[in-house]
């Protein structure tokens, strides 16, 4: 299994990582929503959860504030970032602009 830093930079497509917890609502909300948007994107993106309650290392490197922080990285670039659940047309819409310049 590889790192998170061999996830993040070394990965040939962007990576989507939502920092979240088990015990948040607004990150439950996000979890279906993340799923669909992995299966549309299948083959311009992977994303990735990482629970700040079990990596909390992770979450103090990238300074996630609130969950669900959502960042989005390609070859350990951050490319963009946004705290908070939001519906899944609103999430493609940021990303699609970074994915069709990468890929």
């Amino acid at each position: 299994m590889s790192s998170f830093s061999d996830l993040i930079n070394k990965s040939e497509v962007p990576v989507l990582v939502d920092f979240y917890a088990d015990w948040c609502g607004p990150c439950k909300y996000m979890s279906p929503v993340l799923k669909s948007v992995a299966d549309k994107l299948e083959d311009k993106l992977k994303v990735v959860k990482v629970d700040v309650d079990k990596n909390q290392r992770a979450a103090q490197v990238y300074q996630v504030q609130g969950i669900p922080t959502m960042i989005l990285f390609y070859k350990g670039e951050v490319l963009w970032r946004q705290s908070g659940a939001m519906p899944e047309q609103l999430l493609l819409q940021h990303l699609t602009p970074h994915l069709t310049a990468k890929v």
